[in-house]
């Protein structure tokens, strides 16, 4: 049982909350990672304690964090186990629709269904395809009922899920559908081949015939043109996973130094743990993990106040959406560099199976390539340059004009 203190939001509270969950996941990422092992268990034991309902009000049954401390929260859990944060990204950006939706029957309810443990993942991206404008999956009338029929690819978090927040078109139209996860006509595959990440459930979806009540049908959802809160927030997500993997690198490599009596016999000093080049690897580990998790928290606090007004004040939208493009490119730098440093330690002992710190990098390098930031970077400069629209979250062919910028 949740302490009522437990649940009111301070972020001293939910750290008590929740590291303890945090340490029991850590102690089996490496044998997760070597055996391929979807951490099904894992997201039990955060159902259990309700972290996916940390932005839920109190009157409804959650935690009230702040987007701050959510993402201080994902961070820790990012060090635990990089792959869940991931998986739980699309859940979070429900809730924050869920709390900027009209009050009703419909918010309630999926605030407090929330706050009961369900979880939300997607299917949004379709294999061959990719641009929002061009999906495949269709969503027909049968006589009373809607069908949905597709297939999606990158479905992260939807093995996890008691929802699957998906995309369709509708005589024309874009909309977003959410489907149970467990529903006849829905079949899901742990077919994600990714060097990184491995344990996301980012597969296959197939939807085929599957029965869709008029109330899942949720609006126009992700792809709709304009400043939009949820681009800066999903990517900040990617970036908390990175900050959380060069925690965890760091600790690794310092738990690896910390235990090693053999040198080289030309090192500065007879143990590692004493030699200065060896403390300045371990230095520059340090720094970067601050770094990151600094950098995620800064924009957090500016999705903080976008939210508290509503995710209506378009110049707020602009500064977010800016800000945390601009993390993206210094956080990749500094914890791709950080993920290759820390086998400077060692020598060959240091790359054994059995480590696995290789998975750092790996999961590092996945995490990244969401938005290319070569992408990014341009699109930065243009809004600098031209007044360019920044990019949101409109697909390839819907580009805005420049005059539309502000």
């Amino acid at each position: 049982m949740t302490s009522t203190a437990a649940r009111s939001g301070s972020g001293q509270d939910l750290h008590a909350v929740f590291a303890p969950v945090f340490d029991r996941i850590a102690v089996g990422a490496v044998d997760r990672e070597i055996d391929r092992r979807l951490p099904y268990e894992e997201v039990g034991w955060l159902r259990e304690a309700r972290f996916g309902a940390l932005r839920v009000p109190v009157e409804y049954g959650g935690f009230g964090a702040s987007v701050r401390q959510l993402f201080a929260l994902l961070i820790d859990l990012a060090a635990a186990e990089s792959n869940l944060p991931q998986a739980l990204r699309v859940h979070f950006s429900f809730v924050e629709d869920q709390l900027l939706a009209a009050p009703g029957p419909a918010r309630e309810h999926w605030l407090r269904a929330v706050a009961d443990g369900a979880l939300v993942g997607n299917a949004i991206t379709e294999p061959g395809v990719g641009a929002v404008d061009r999906y495949r999956t269709r969503l027909t009338r049968d006589g009373e009922r809607w069908l949905l029929d597709g297939v999606k690819y990158y479905s992260t978090g939807s093995l996890y899920a008691d929802y699957i927040l998906t995309a369709a078109d509708r005589d024309g139209e874009r909309v977003s559908v959410l489907v149970d996860a467990r529903a006849e006509g829905v079949r899901q595959h742990d077919d994600w081949d990714g060097f990184g990440q491995r344990l996301t459930a980012s597969g296959t979806t197939e939807f085929t015939g599957v029965a869709v009540p008029e109330d899942r049908i949720l609006g126009p959802g992700y792809g709709v043109g304009g400043p939009t809160y949820a681009t800066s927030y999903l990517q900040l997500v990617q970036l908390s996973v990175l900050a959380g993997i060069a925690r965890r690198a760091e600790q690794d490599a310092r738990d690896w130094v910390a235990a090693r009596t053999r040198s080289y016999t030309h090192a500065a000093a007879e143990l590692p743990r004493e030699d200065p080049l060896v403390q300045q690897v371990i230095g520059r580990l340090s720094a970067a993990a601050f770094t990151a998790r600094a950098t995620v928290l800064a924009v957090a606090e500016l999705l903080d106040e976008v939210l508290d007004t509503g995710a209506t004040d378009e110049k707020a939208l602009r500064t977010v959406e800016l800000a945390a493009a601009q993390a993206q490119l210094s956080v990749i730098d500094v914890v791709l560099a950080a993920t290759t440093q820390l086998f400077e330690v060692g020598g060959a002992s240091v790359v054994s199976e059995r480590l696995r710190l290789d998975r750092h990098w790996r999961n590092a390098r996945t995490v990244s390539v969401h938005n290319p930031a070569i992408q990014k970077a341009r699109a930065i400069g243009d809004f600098l340059l031209n007044d360019t629209e920044l990019p949101f979250a409109w697909s390839a062919g819907e580009r805005p004009a420049k005059e539309a910028a502000r």
